[in-house]
């Protein structure tokens, strides 16, 4: 008898950005789909790298992370969000954002635990949620602003509701919690023992003028919340896989129980370099004005086609719908502009796990300005 694998995910194949990406490369389409972008990051960045190596900073690290990276980062957050975060004890570096949302979902839920969240919805937390035996409450964002109706929100809590999951800036939409986002969401949990999770790898990738809402901001509400971040997407380095989670003392305690056994140590010479690096504050103070250029750009240019562009205040995407063009699913739409068009995207129906169809698919903008501009010459042939 052979042994059998009974799946904690049986509904889960390959990721939507896998496979937009193997066959944005069998039919040499440029990729503006997978969130990474296609221009060099700093020299000076990678030229710490080396020299890290080079002084002997090859072995682990404390499990927390490199002491003096946990400090910048608490002036950081301390500059950013008048919050004085211990880096001792608040502080975790971690192999990525997405291995910090992990981690925390792991740290806290149990069994029949209720989470939630808001759709369209990055693809890791609804499988992590579900992989800890919690259950997934899904709440739409109303299109197409993709806004929160909190209403509803309050209909969905129960008992068993233990953690709202948030993401601002949004992926996919660009969407930003604001103000009243925030007024609403204290509202809520305020004398309940709901946790909050805030998914803000894209925190200064901000347009127009916006706010980024931090849950860092708000005493009352970062007493509740694991708070993660991305390197990754800060500083042009995605395949780093650096990241960082925030969190109060004692639910941080719970969050490197996990990680101990998990990961331990992280990238001990890439940690050195960011250390030094973020002493240079305008690198990423600077960024949403770098990021909002090309997301302007591939507006202007956009405008020679047919499809037509939502609001996007953050991130590196910005939704584009289809209506006039056709009448196809977004995934079948997608996968006919790879193949005939060269163009890769990503469906926004893939962040929806009832697959809702809007029409839209997800532009990446964060690439050379050359780049955009033969995807958009390739569009207009539609």
């Amino acid at each position: 008898m052979q042994p059998a694998i009974t799946s904690k995910l049986p509904t889960a194949g390959i990721t939507i950005f896998t496979e937009m990406s193997v066959l944005a490369n069998e039919h040499k389409a440029i990729n503006l789909g997978q969130g990474f972008p296609d221009f060099l990051m700093d020299d000076q960045l990678v030229a710490l790298v080396n020299e890290a190596m080079q002084q002997g900073h090859n072995q682990y690290v404390h499990m927390n992370g490199l002491k003096v990276l946990r400090e910048r980062i608490a002036e950081k957050i301390s500059t950013l969000y008048t919050n004085n975060v211990r880096p001792d004890t608040e502080i975790t570096i971690t192999p990525g954002g997405t291995y910090a949302i992990y981690t925390a979902l792991t740290a806290i839920l149990q069994p029949g635990d209720e989470v939630i969240v808001f759709e369209p919805a990055y693809d890791c937390y609804i499988p992590t949620i579900e992989m800890n035996g919690a259950i997934p409450v899904l709440v739409p964002l109303v299109y197409p602003n993709y806004s929160i109706d909190w209403d509803l929100v309050k209909q969905k809590i129960t008992t068993r509701t233990k953690l709202i999951m948030l993401n601002t800036p949004h992926n996919p939409t660009g969407a930003l919690l604001s103000t009243n986002d925030i007024i609403a969401l204290q509202n809520i949990v305020k004398n309940t023992g709901i946790f909050i999770l805030c998914d803000e790898v894209y925190e200064h990738l901000i347009f127009d003028g916006k706010k980024h809402e931090s849950m860092l901001r708000y005493p009352d509400l970062y007493e509740r919340s694991f708070v993660c971040f991305s390197f990754g997407k800060v500083y042009h380095c995605t395949g780093w896989k650096m990241g960082y989670c925030v969190a109060p003392t004692a639910l941080m305690k719970e969050f490197r129980k996990i990680h101990q056994f998990n990961c331990f140590s992280c990238n001990s010479p890439v940690q050195y370099a960011l250390a030094e690096y973020l002493k240079q504050k305008d690198k990423y103070l600077q960024l949403g004005t770098f990021l909002q250029q090309k997301r302007d750009y591939l507006l202007q240019l956009m405008k020679q086609t047919k499809f037509k562009p939502l609001p996007s205040y953050g991130s590196y995407f910005q939704l584009y719908s289809y209506k006039s063009i056709s009448h196809e699913s977004e995934k079948d739409f997608a996968v006919r502009l790879t193949k005939e068009y060269g163009v890769a995207t990503i469906p926004a129906s893939a962040f929806y796990k009832n697959g809702q169809d809007n029409k839209v698919l997800r532009f990446c903008f964060a690439k050379k300005e050359s780049t955009l501009e033969e995807a958009v010459n390739r569009l207009m042939k539609l």
